[in-house]
């Protein structure tokens, strides 16, 4: 599939950490990426990575610590733990400060005046911070919240227009307008409940536990329309059933529990859950990782099949870089929490730059006995391979289009090794 300039879903600065007592693990750690409407983007690295917490917080099912994520234009996520995180260290510092300089002993009437001064120069300060920050978190809210009923009121008026026209052409049949009077309130009530996140989709990686076991497969994948408000047996049986066929299973599935199914089955409910909600853009978490190899493949090409039919836009999590560079169009490699590099996938394959992606290229066998004997594995020591004690790393683009995390020294080593 050929891709546009358009960007679909931006990831800027985005930092995931969990409260692990007083200090926090930090599972994505200030990472910005764009993926393009109608393209493959690749995401690999090792597990514990932050892979599939990057996938989670971009559909929102963490609430992030830092960062904003904008999709279709409209800011979507918002990160605002960090505000919170100011306020509680501003206050701090200043009762400690103010606790300070009410401790001083014998001052004099002159020094006294100029405490109560700073104390109020303090308070004064860390009002200001307060309300910043305050307000900061009040604006994130209120996107989230305006983005929806923006996005429910642009499909009012969309169904308006298509039925306005349809109005029109049925004058004087009035059974004919009766039916696309019931028919415009029951998609305006579906309208007016959608939110902009449901436009993206997630296929989880392990088949098994994604899927309720007291439900059956219909029940499973008219979920989400169901949610969304349609009441509609009929039309929801038929969609159903459309999308079984249209991952490769057939309409008496419906009626089977998960259990019932294979595990490349199961993985095609999955991706039929997704796929019924006409999504723009899927986020697939490793859907081939827990799947045998003839599998793999098959959920490949569907997954290639669907996103040219639907013109879906895809971010592929994956460990197997070979898979990754036959199904993408451009790569981030990720590393203990950071983007190290990024780049179109045959650029990434041919000029690796940063040592932990060198590694991980080396790292992938290849069917030929006489170059597998030769075949040098490199090994990624970041305290030898980096030193960052004076120069701070921060994420570059050395040539256009590809990015690499290093600093000043490095990256003028990259440019060299490009030219």
């Amino acid at each position: 599939m050929e891709n546009n300039n358009e960007v679909l879903l931006k990831v800027d600065h985005l930092c995931q950490y969990f409260r692990l007592g007083h200090k926090d693990l930090k599972a994505v750690d200030d990472v910005s990426f764009e993926v393009r409407r109608g393209e493959a983007f690749g995401l690999v690295g090792e597990s514990g990575c932050g892979k599939t917490t990057t996938g989670r917080s971009i559909i929102k099912l963490y609430n992030i610590t830092s960062g904003n994520i904008y999709f279709m234009g409209q800011r979507i996520g918002a990160g605002t733990r960090s505000y919170k995180d100011a306020i509680t260290k501003a206050r701090n510092e200043a009762s400690k400060k103010i606790k300070e300089l009410r401790a001083e002993k014998g001052a004099d009437a002159a020094r006294k005046a100029e405490i109560q001064s700073e104390i109020q120069r303090i308070n004064e300060e860390l009002g200001r911070i307060v309300d910043e920050n305050r307000a900061l978190i009040r604006d994130a809210k209120q996107d989230s919240r305006e983005v929806d009923r923006q996005y429910a009121a642009s499909l009012l008026a969309a169904l308006e227009v298509e039925y306005a026209e349809k109005f029109a052409a049925a004058e004087g049949d009035e059974e004919k307008l009766a039916a696309l009077k019931k028919e415009y309130r029951n998609r305006c009530r579906v309208a007016k409940r959608s939110k902009l996140i449901t436009q993206i989709q997630m296929i989880f990686q392990d088949p098994i536990a994604s899927l309720d076991p007291r439900m059956t497969v219909r029940d499973i994948i008219a979920e989400g329309l169901v949610i969304n408000g349609i009441t509609d047996k009929e039309y929801i049986n038929e969609k159903v059933c459309e999308i079984l066929e249209t991952v490769g299973l057939v309409r008496e599935h419906a009626d089977r529990y998960p259990h019932e199914f294979s595990g490349g089955q199961r993985q095609r409910i999955g991706i039929a859950r997704a796929v019924i909600m006409q999504p723009q853009m899927i986020i697939a978490d490793e859907p081939i990782s827990a799947l045998d190899v003839s599998i793999q493949a098959q959920v490949i090409n569907l997954l290639n099949d669907l996103r040219e039919k639907m013109g879906l836009t895809i971010l592929f999590i994956a460990h197997d870089l070979s898979v990754v560079k036959y199904f993408s169009d451009r790569i981030g490699v990720m590393y203990f929490g950071k983007m190290v590099e990024l780049a179109d996938s045959d650029e990434l394959f041919k000029n690796p730059l940063h040592p932990y992606t060198q590694s991980l290229l080396s790292a992938i066998p290849l069917p030929d006995p006489v170059y597998e004997k030769q075949r040098t594995r490199i090994h990624y020591n970041p305290i030898a391979a980096h030193d960052y004690s004076v120069d701070a790393p921060s994420f570059r683009e050395i040539t256009p289009g590809h990015f690499v995390h290093c600093n000043d020294a490095e990256e003028a080593k990259y440019r060299e090794m490009l030219k």
